[in-house]
């Protein structure tokens, strides 16, 4: 009888073990409850929203809260290179030359001169980059008198001189030759003339193909003379 009561509390004390033991287990679910809402009660301070913050912007908060810099956006970077090369490939302005009104006009006259005198010939003008303006044939020209006339009008750009002075200054000068001799398509012949504004060569113009380079160099004369006061 005297272990009765003892063998109760043994009984009871056992008990309130078990009783504990749940209320342990829901604190610690609870503790775990308080520690998930307080994670999802953060999440806002960085969306605005209560959806779950992707991987890169949580690592752009995470910057941000650190003091780190501001992500730059890739677009602008790449439109600038963008500009930078468009800039690169932008076009040369044009070369210092005549009008192509004034440039007709100066072919016209040397074919007109050269009919006068029987000649079939060609006629070339170009800038001061040797860039055609204008090229004009008269009716039953011969290819090397047309291809000619570009030659001396190219030739008498490049050497910045008449192609009849040239040809003098062949017979003398040995480095000149050389160089001229070394080009298949320059052409010292009488016929090339430059084009100049002041001492500022602006073109050159070039005819080819009459029967004597002097009557050549007698109708580009007539086409400059026309044209020389209103060059600019």
């Amino acid at each position: 009888m005297i272990r009765f009561p003892s063998a109760v509390l043994i009984i009871g004390a056992a008990s309130f073990a078990l009783a504990q033991a749940p209320a342990a287990g829901a604190g610690a679910n609870a503790s775990g409850t308080a520690a998930g809402a307080a994670g999802a009660s953060a999440a806002p301070a960085v969306g605005g929203t209560n959806a779950p913050v992707p991987a890169r912007a949580g690592a752009n908060a995470l910057r941000l809260s650190a003091g780190g810099p501001t992500p730059s956006p890739a677009a602008p970077a790449a439109n600038s290179l963008g500009a930078a090369a468009g800039a690169a490939n932008a076009p040369a302005p044009a070369a210092r030359g005549p009008s192509l009104d004034l440039a007709l006009e100066a072919a016209r006259i040397a074919v007109e001169t050269c009919k006068d005198l029987d000649q079939k010939i060609g006629v070339t003008v170009v800038d001061s980059a040797g860039v055609l303006k204008v090229f004009l044939a008269t009716d039953g020209a011969s290819t090397r008198g047309v291809a000619s006339s570009t030659n001396k009008a190219l030739t008498s750009l490049a050497f910045g001189a008449p192609t009849s002075e040239l040809g003098e200054k062949i017979k003398t000068d040995s480095s000149l030759a050389d160089k001229i001799s070394a080009n298949p398509n320059y052409n010292t012949h009488a016929g090339g003339l430059l084009l100049k504004v002041g001492s500022s060569v602006i073109g050159a113009i070039g005819v080819g193909g009459a029967k004597g380079s002097e009557k050549d160099e007698s109708c580009a004369t007539a086409g400059l003379q026309k044209i020389q006061a209103r060059l600019k």
